[in-house]
């Protein structure tokens, strides 16, 4: 393998939709008027222009963040419904029907313990398999969680079966690491950490923290 070819030189490696560019960042100037300094912080737009952001040095950062409202022009009805909405991506769900399929099943013979066909159930009346059914029985089986309690799991990037000291740790290391002062200023993880807030108030509104 020729490692210096020229086709090496066309090789990019795409960046993580999640992680600033810092070249971008390195050569930007801040957007403030009549400022000249380097502005290598990000600050997003407002609603209505998701992904798109200002760029701003340290200073102007901290005021911009300061007076900084997503939902300002909206009442508070559109807010609670936009959070509502927001639990569930902003998609449309629909209810859940009943299975019918495994109803009207004839129940399964028990298994035998011999090899030969008590047919009329002489060895089971006198208690020989009374063990090993008892052994045999299943455990019930635990209640399966909702659905929105399901995705405000995977939100916080849980298992479905997490208890609640492990839902607190993981909601505080979250809010650790997407919150803005743990960034430099940097509100690129806004609408991230909003997620998780709101995925933790669905999880302690149905007592599972």
């Amino acid at each position: 393998m020729d490692l210096n070819s020229r086709l090496f030189d066309s090789i990019r490696i795409k960046p993580s939709c999640d992680e600033p560019k810092a070249a971008a960042a390195a050569e930007a100037t801040c957007e403030s008027p009549g400022c000249t300094q380097p502005g290598p912080h990000r600050a997003p737009k407002g609603r209505k222009a998701e992904g798109q952001y200002w760029r701003f040095c340290i200073d102007h950062v901290r005021a911009y963040n300061a007076s900084y409202n997503y939902f300002d022009g909206m009442n508070d009805a559109a807010v609670q419904a936009y959070q509502k909405d927001a639990i569930i991506g902003h998609r449309p769900t629909w209810a859940m029907g009943v299975n019918p399929a495994g109803q009207g099943k004839p129940a399964e013979e028990p298994t035998r313990d011999w090899a030969y066909v008590d047919p009329l159930g002489i060895l089971r009346g006198a208690g020989v398999d009374d063990g090993r059914r008892r052994a045999r029985q299943p455990e019930p089986e635990k209640p399966r969680r909702t659905a929105t309690v399901r995705r405000a799991l995977d939100v916080m990037g849980l298992e479905e079966g997490a208890d609640a000291p492990a839902i607190k740790a993981q909601y505080k290391a979250l809010v650790k690491r997407f919150h803005p002062d743990a960034n430099g200023g940097d509100r690129s993880f806004e609408e991230r950490l909003r997620d998780i807030i709101r995925a933790h108030d669905v999880l302690r509104t149905a007592g599972l923290c």
